[in-house]
């Protein structure tokens, strides 16, 4: 029985994400999109570089949020434009208000919003301008491949990935999975609904982001792009990212609190049958388990490893969420936030 529910579980954490439409590659053209990308970066010496070098030339603006290293430096030698962010006032936070001054400096038609910690294809800038345009939306939030550096993120971050797409059901409700770490958007839409000027002091801006466009009856689509693009995933960030689902819709953070407490149960029961001399029903059960989340990890090591990984990210969760409901103070980029 508890076989069967963990498959439901991981299977329609699975189905979840698959059914965001993937981002296709566009033919190159020999006019470019009319697309500029603006990058806030604080403390991003180590990979703002790569950043900027993956996107078209003189096509990216980095905002530096006053940071204590040499990110304008790196990502200046790399062709970016610099400029510097503007004095954070009370209350605010940095990202929002650096993607606020550099959408303000540009004029173009499309505004890619991108982490510093963030890589693409040669196509993916075509790809995105002309997905939206096919779609005529105008906000497109990409998920892209994540990239481990860590054993701890290469075993904990994939489980981290399916319960959150275990709670969060893109097709049903896609602005809750809207997620800021790239964004397209079309500027006019964008200066209609307030930019984010008007998200300096949400934690959250990218829902808000989203809230925003559907308040005004503004069009939006959330889109995969695995093959286009990667981004630098950190589980240090959970604590910060955990804010997400107090946002919205009270049955997210239900269902990820449902999906974890399965996952907690198997190495329990695992034990009990171990106990009760059932030695193959419990190597059944860890099989089972490492085949059911092999599909969400990215080397054949670290899936054998999944049972060790479930609990390191449960661990992880559940000191994140104690923080939140403690209101321990999250630091992030050497601020607290």
């Amino acid at each position: 029985m508890f076989g069967l529910l963990l498959t439901a579980v991981v299977a329609k954490s699975r189905l979840n994400y698959v059914a965001l439409p993937e981002l296709e590659k566009h033919a190159s053209s020999a006019i470019p999109p009319d697309c500029m990308v603006v990058i806030p970066a604080r403390n991003e010496e180590a990979v703002v570089g790569h950043a900027v070098k993956s996107l078209p030339p003189d096509s990216v603006l980095v905002v530096d949020d006053h940071s204590a290293d040499k990110t304008a430096a790196v990502a200046r030698a790399a062709g970016a434009g610099i400029v510097p962010a503007p004095k954070l006032g009370k209350g605010a936070f940095g990202k929002a208000k650096a993607c606020a001054e550099g959408a303000r400096v540009l004029t173009s038609k499309w505004i890619l919003f991108a982490d510093a910690d963030t890589s693409y294809e040669p196509a993916f800038l075509e790809s995105a301008v002309a997905a939206a345009e096919e779609r005529k939306v105008d906000f497109v939030s990409f998920y892209l491949r994540p990239e481990y550096s860590t054993l701890n993120e290469m075993l904990a971050g994939p489980v981290a990935r399916m319960v959150y797409f275990f709670g969060t059901i893109p097709n049903a409700n896609p602005a809750s999975a809207f997620l800021g770490q790239c964004v397209l958007a079309r500027r006019e839409a964008y200066e209609f609904v307030g930019g984010h000027g008007t998200l300096i002091k949400d934690l959250c801006d990218d829902l808000k982001l989203a809230a925003l466009a559907q308040r005004h009856r503004m069009k939006f689509a959330v889109m995969r792009a695995d093959s286009l693009g990667r981004v630098r995933a950190h589980t240090e960030g959970l604590a910060r990212r955990m804010h997400r689902f107090t946002q919205g819709s009270p049955f997210i953070g239900l269902r990820i609190l449902f999906c974890s407490a399965v996952l907690a149960c198997w190495a329990p029961i695992a034990l009990w049958l171990l106990l009760d001399h059932q030695l193959i029903p419990a190597v059944v059960q860890a099989a089972l388990l490492i085949v059911l989340l092999s599909s969400w990890y990215q080397t054949f090591f670290c899936a054998l490893l999944a049972p060790v990984g479930v609990y390191m990210m449960l661990f992880r969760g559940a000191n994140a969420a104690l923080g939140m409901l403690t209101g321990r103070a999250v630091e992030w980029k050497g601020r607290i936030i």
